[in-house]
């Protein structure tokens, strides 16, 4: 009985801290975009610009005071949008190196992101 807990109890908490994802720095996706390579991530900060409707997406700047240049800014890409001065959290995908043509490299998006605007 007292193994059958154990394990319950562990499996648990692979589970809940499996689906839980840690909010990170600006800072950090930047330098660590390598490692971050398709993965899911989780950022907050505030809105500094805004493209909306560009290739049936949004491209929404982000920054949370953190990082220098080159990396205190970070670009997510949705299909939610959110206002300039807007605090919000964005979760999507770390995708490296996009080439959309005509001049527009990305070495560094959050694609398919969900924005949530915080109050």
């Amino acid at each position: 009985m007292k193994k059958l807990l154990i394990t319950i109890v562990a499996l648990g908490l692979f589970i809940s801290t499996s689906a839980f994802t840690a909010t990170m720095t600006v800072e950090e996706v930047n330098t660590q975009m390598a490692q971050l390579k398709g993965k899911e991530v989780t950022v907050t900060g505030k809105v500094v610009k805004v493209n909306n409707g560009i290739m049936k997406r949004n491209f929404v700047h982000i920054q949370d005071g953190t990082g220098g240049k080159g990396t205190n800014n970070l670009i997510v890409t949705s299909r939610q949008t959110a206002n300039v001065g807007d605090n919000v959290t964005a979760t999507g995908t770390v995708v490296l190196g996009t080439d959309f043509g005509m001049g527009y490299m990305y070495p560094l998006l959050v694609e398919k992101s969900t924005i949530k605007i915080n109050k």
